[in-house]
């Protein structure tokens, strides 16, 4: 009994003993908790928790459902833990006020270092004012200023000579061939009393940009014109010019640099006053402002450059600009409430066809076009661009290079890079040497550039059956198409077939069966006897009806077994009555013959004011039906060239002859 006793009380004590370490527990929590947030707002958080009354209770649960409202800060935990639950809670709680300390802690750290910054950033801005004051009279250069000055100013001695083809860009109107016609109308709109808009037509490398630039020159020379000495030749390309539709940035109209957002000038954006930014528009006043392929200007660029003409004047907003502030400067307030002038003469240049420019612009301006060159010009080119460089050309060096492109140019970079072949092959060009550009030195360049001859096709002084030369026309460029036909009698009578290369296009298609009608009204024969082939060489895609002339000559010949001259060329629509019809680029067409070394060239009549005028090396004949055409295509009888016919057609050479003496 008394061991049952004693057993009792040692349970009674150590009971004892573990509810007087819990308590002892407890308040320590407290007083770590006061620690940490102070015995004051300790106060207020159980104020505000529902627990302040738990935490000066005498019972021990009460005071652990306190501490776990206030640690776990929600005043929602409103179950009082039994005694058996208290240690483990007690246990979790710790945990957490571990977590608290720790946040508290780095938090701690993090502040210092905070204040550490603070403070040195704040003695760093102070040293920079300190700086400032001493340089407001030094000015604003430096040792390492000063230094890479000295650097740039080192850079500046050394110079290399210019490039080649600086050398070789005309300086003067009579250096620029082949562009007579041109050069004139380009004087007569610029120097002038009241000097026009202007957009340059013509394919790359015949000058555009060079008559441009001497034309403002040579009007800066004559007293009735309205641009002074000190006019400038503002030049850009029309491909690079790029518009932010945030106005953030517009290099060719200018634009508004924010105190915020595009970064202003510091002394500005210190005081929120907006910079704007001058333009190209405003750099070409009193001058010319020279836009390269002005085709390939975004057309909303373009809108607004249109506005820029009307007004003469480039209008700046911003949301920042304030009239009334103090701190704006005069030319900053004068932008914004006048604008920039902007009174130039626009000079556009482009490759594209007029029917592919803005009709606001071509509106607005005088439309000039630059005519193809020929090899004659080449040569010429050639030649000149010889006499510059100091250099001989071996005989054939002029025709060569004409061969393989009509481009100014790209004639004088072909000469160039001759020449310096020529220079290496021969060790330098010192001592007063002489250099020569040979004929092997230019293929070497050909060959190099994997360069193709510009012209393939070429006239003869031959008669062939069944293939005439058709004219076309890309990009201000006239080219000689090669058409050819055979016939054949079909196997069974009534239902011979016409062929012809789909690659050619609709067109050529049509021209085809147009041809075909128009052989049947003229000669009565059913040319559904024959087996027909057409055939556009080279597959060249006809877009326009132009050949209809030429595939009907063609077919003719095939038939009729008749021979056609091989230096003529021809260009027309030809109806089903066959009468010839009026086509486009015929200007172009003539100078695509001439190239070719055509005698002469058809068109039709009603396109005798697109004729060249005065015109040389090709003579121009005007037909209005196909009676006036066969005269100058087909060989007369004495020379008339043997071949099997495929059936007699004297009638209807005696038709055509009867009504045109000239057969």
């Amino acid at each position: 009994m008394k061991k049952v006793f004693r057993l009792a009380n040692r349970n009674i004590t150590e009971k004892l003993m573990e509810d007087e370490q819990t308590k002892r527990r407890v308040t320590a929590l407290f007083g770590l908790l006061s620690n940490i947030y102070g015995a004051d707002k300790l106060v207020l958080k159980a104020g505000k928790l529902e627990a302040l009354n738990l935490m000066r209770s005498g019972v021990l649960e009460e005071r652990v459902l306190a501490l776990q409202r206030l640690v776990y800060e929600d005043p929602t935990i409103d179950e009082v833990p039994s005694m058996e639950a208290i240690p483990g809670i007690i246990d979790e709680i710790e945990e957490e006020i571990a977590d608290i300390v720790a946040r508290r802690t780095l938090e701690d750290r993090l502040e210092k270092k905070i204040a550490e910054k603070m403070q040195q950033r704040h003695e760093e801005y102070v040293r920079e004012i300190k700086m400032q004051i001493l340089k407001e009279d030094a000015g604003p250069d430096n040792a390492q200023t000063l230094k890479k000055y000295a650097e740039l100013e080192k850079l500046e001695q050394v110079k290399l000579s210019k490039s080649i083809l600086e050398v070789l860009r005309p300086s003067s109107f009579d250096e620029v061939v082949g562009q007579e016609r041109a050069i004139k109308a380009l004087l007569s709109k610029i120097a002038s009393p009241f000097p026009q808009h202007v957009i340059l037509y013509g394919p790359p490398g015949v000058g555009k940009t060079t008559v441009a630039r001497l034309a403002l020159e040579e009007a800066k020379k004559r007293k009735h014109t309205p641009f002074g000495k000190d006019a400038k030749f503002v030049e850009v390309d029309g491909t690079t010019l790029r518009w932010d539709p945030r106005e953030v940035t517009n290099p060719l109209l200018g634009s508004v640099h924010d105190p915020i957002y595009q970064g202003a000038r510091r002394d500005f954006a210190e005081t929120g006053v907006p910079e704007p930014k001058l333009g190209l528009v405003t750099e070409a006043h009193g001058g010319v402002l020279f836009i390269d392929e002005i085709g390939e200007l975004e057309p909303l660029l373009l809108n607004k450059l249109l506005k820029v003409l009307e007004d003469k004047r480039v209008m700046f907003d911003s949301a920042y600009y304030d009239p009334n502030d103090p701190h704006v400067p005069k030319y900053i307030k004068k932008l914004f409430d006048e604008g920039a002038p902007a009174d130039f003469v626009l000079i556009g240049a482009t490759t594209r066809d007029p029917a592919e420019i803005n009709p606001a612009i071509r509106s607005r301006c005088a439309e000039i076009f630059f005519e193809p060159l020929t090899a004659a010009h080449i040569r010429e080119i050639v030649e000149n661009a010889a006499s510059k460089l100091g250099v001989v050309l071996g005989e054939r060096v002029p025709d060569i290079i004409s061969d393989y492109t009509i481009e100014g140019r790209k004639a004088t970079s072909i000469l160039a890079d001759a020449y310096g072949i020529a220079v290496y092959r021969e060790g330098g060009a010192s001592d007063g040497k002489t250099v020569k550009v040979t004929e092997q030195d230019v293929w070497e360049v050909i060959q190099m550039g994997r360069l193709s001859p510009y012209v393939t096709v070429k006239a003869r002084d031959a008669l062939e059956i069944g293939r005439v030369f058709g004219l076309g026309v890309s990009g201000f460029v006239g080219s000689v198409v090669e058409i050819e036909a055979v016939a054949f009698p079909a196997h069974e009578k009534g239902k011979g077939h016409i062929r012809f290369n789909e690659t050619a296009g609709s067109m050529a298609r049509d021209s085809v069966f147009n041809a075909a009608s128009v052989i049947r009204k003229l000669t009565g024969e059913d040319i559904g006897d024959y087996d027909i082939h057409v055939n556009v060489v080279g597959g060249g895609q006809i877009d326009g009806p132009s050949a209809g002339l030429a595939v009907l000559i063609c077919v003719l010949s095939a038939l009729q077994s008749k021979p056609v001259r091989q230096d003529v060329a021809i260009t027309g629509e030809i109806s089903i009555q066959g009468r010839v019809k009026p086509v486009g680029g015929v200007f172009e067409k003539i100078y695509g013959a001439k190239q070719a070394g055509m005698k002469k060239v058809i068109v039709p009549r009603e396109n005798a004011k697109d004729v060249p005028n005065p015109l040389k090396g090709v003579e121009v004949i005007l037909a209005d039906s196909v009676e006036d055409v066969m005269p100058h295509v087909f060989a007369t009888e004495s020379s008339r060239i043997s071949s099997p016919a495929i059936y007699e057609a004297r009638h209807f050479a005696r038709r055509w002859a009867s009504n045109n003496t000239a057969g």
